[in-house]
């Protein structure tokens, strides 16, 4: 590869690096999705891309490669992308969508259940859920108080701190602030998942709901990294200093390795 395939192929992972698992609300490159990048001189590019297991969901895995493929191709250079998904049941549909730019209605036809639009809806809410408790925790760890973050507007928020940490969950957290209502510098900064502004009288119970979210999003994120670990032996993550759910998936290691087996499905 030449320098300046090199660097469009940089350019290329940077912009895979803006797609998101949709349930995960993680990066495809940091989650070991994507397999590799090709650059040929003309502007052709070919993405590998995998997933945890042979029967992941068809509607999760179009979704990725569609967003994969358009962020891609709004590169200026690029003059086609293939996003070629191996070892899945559905491989070849959603490939041959992807060379065709086909809708997921169009690719499965009849097999199509649900719209995608409205799935894509449900996990940018919990998105902004997960993105919303870090922010919160983030804060009140710095010495924040929650009287004070909850009357904060949308544009108070953006400057109301110089902690890197927390600037990047602010940044974060705009980015879908949005998904339950509008996102106006005027508009209140924390808002619940129907657009209403939170109060102090209605702090607790709404952090319960985003401590559930995120508890179940964590737990289905430690479940994808050992089962894409266990597929395609591959080292899990390091453990962290604290227990946490990555243990409890290292534990079950050999049972995971052993699931196509166990459920008469092919390994790759």
């Amino acid at each position: 590869m030449s320098a300046s395939q090199s660097e469009r192929a940089s350019e290329v992972l940077a912009r895979l690096a803006r797609v998101t698992d949709p349930e995960l609300d993680e990066p495809v490159t940091e989650l070991g999705f994507v397999t590799g990048v090709e650059v040929s001189q003309s502007g052709l590019v070919t993405i590998g891309f995998r997933l945890p297991t042979y029967w992941c969901a068809a509607n999760f895995a179009f979704l990725m490669a569609d967003d994969m493929r358009r962020e891609v191709l709004d590169i200026s250079w690029v003059r086609s992308v293939s996003v070629e998904l191996g070892a899945h049941m559905y491989a070849e549909t959603i490939n041959r969508a992807m060379a065709g730019g086909l809708s997921f209605q169009e690719a499965f036809a009849e097999e199509a259940d649900g719209d995608l639009d409205a799935l894509r809806r449900i996990f940018d809410m919990k998105a902004f859920q997960r993105r919303q408790l870090a922010l919160l925790d983030g804060l009140l760890a710095s010495g924040h108080e929650v009287e004070a973050l909850l009357a904060l507007d949308v544009a108070t928020l953006r400057t109301t701190t110089n902690d890197r940490d927390n600037a990047k969950r602010i940044a974060r957290y705009l980015e879908r602030r949005g998904i339950p209502g509008p996102a106006r510098d005027h508009d209140p900064a924390f808002v619940d998942d129907t657009g209403a502004a939170i109060t102090p009288e209605t702090y607790l119970a709404h952090r319960r709901v985003l401590r559930r979210v995120s508890v179940n999003v964590e737990f289905n994120g430690a479940l994808c990294r050992g089962l894409l670990a266990a597929r395609f032996g591959e080292e899990l993550p390091p453990m962290p200093a604290e227990p946490s759910l990555l243990d409890f998936v290292r534990g079950c290691g050999p049972v995971l390795a052993r699931l196509p087996e166990i459920l008469c499905l092919p390994e790759h």
